[in-house]
């Protein structure tokens, strides 16, 4: 049979990058598809480049037919050790010339007919973690391309101002890669990172607050942090505990902005000092307070 040089037939050296390989093989994948082509053996070459890629896109089959290095010249004659490329098992099914099958077994590889080679390529769904001064902001971030996709290094991701949780970013492109026809796109499904302040509910922050008994029973104006800054917060006389204060559009921008709803929680001081446990003495004698009134008077 006759050995078949796959660098040749793509026009690439044998050191060339997957990336190139990819790349020249996805130009010579349109110069002679079928449906497009006019060149004359067109269907011929385009089985002929899907079979090099194939052989060469995987590194255990590249790797494989390495191993007979430069010496064979393409259409040369050639005679496969005993054995050899037994191991993909099946029945030819015409797909690959008889030297690819010899090379990696008959059903060594995918399907090489009419537009199998020129189909798209599919999507990869991935997550990626932020903070939420990001999903306020906006930010941009480089991150590794994730396990599915077949393409290498890292990627420039863009995270939305006013992005939530489980809301997914589409990167065109970034997906495995096309068999001559479009690469498919990575979807990053958001997830945002639990903060030591705030709590999120779907668009709107929350922040507990803690507040003086005396502020909750006279009023005080407070300084309050904001993913926006810091503001002033008037608290009426007599607040409870847990009650909430609204502000609105304080939460993840948007064209319909969240709200931030500031949780007050009144927090006792400590009777740590002879002072401070006559002080809470004398309010107890003083105050006439039960604040189990309600309770004790519906049992």
């Amino acid at each position: 049979m006759e050995y078949k040089d796959y660098y040749k037939i793509l026009g690439v050296s044998r050191n060339v990058s997957p990336e190139e390989l990819k790349k020249a093989y996805r130009k010579l994948a349109r110069k002679y598809h079928p449906d497009v082509s006019k060149e004359a053996n067109a269907e011929a070459k385009f089985k002929e480049v899907g079979e090099a890629y194939e052989a060469l896109k995987d590194p255990e089959k590249r790797a494989q037919y390495d191993q007979f290095g430069s010496n064979y010249q393409n259409g040369q004659s050639f005679t496969p050790p005993p054995g050899w490329g037994q191991g993909g098992g099946g029945a030819s099914h015409g797909n690959f010339s008889h030297f690819f099958e010899s090379m990696f077994g008959a059903g060594g590889g995918a399907t090489n007919r009419g537009d199998n080679f020129f189909a798209q390529g599919e999507d990869v769904n991935a997550k990626i973690t932020i903070s939420l001064e990001d999903a306020f902001n906006g930010a941009k971030k480089n991150i590794r391309r994730p396990n599915g996709s077949t393409q290498t290094g890292t990627l420039n991701v863009k995270i939305p101002s006013g992005i939530t949780s489980g809301k997914k970013i589409r990167l065109a492109g970034q997906g495995k890669s096309g068999m001559g026809g479009k690469d498919g796109d990575l979807y990053l499904e958001v997830q945002i990172a639990a903060h030591l302040h705030y709590r999120l509910d779907n668009k709107d922050v929350i922040l507990d607050l803690p507040i003086a008994p005396w502020e909750a029973a006279l009023g005080a104006k407070v300084t309050v942090p904001t993913l926006a800054g810091k503001i002033n917060l008037t608290i009426p006389a007599g607040a409870k505990s847990g009650q909430k204060m609204r502000l609105k559009g304080r939460g993840l921008p948007g064209k319909e902005p969240g709200d931030q709803f500031v949780v007050l929680q009144i927090m006792t001081p400590p009777a740590d000092t002879d002072e401070a446990k006559e002080f809470y003495q004398q309010m107890s004698e003083e105050l006439n307070f039960n604040p189990r009134e309600i309770i004790e008077k519906v049992l």
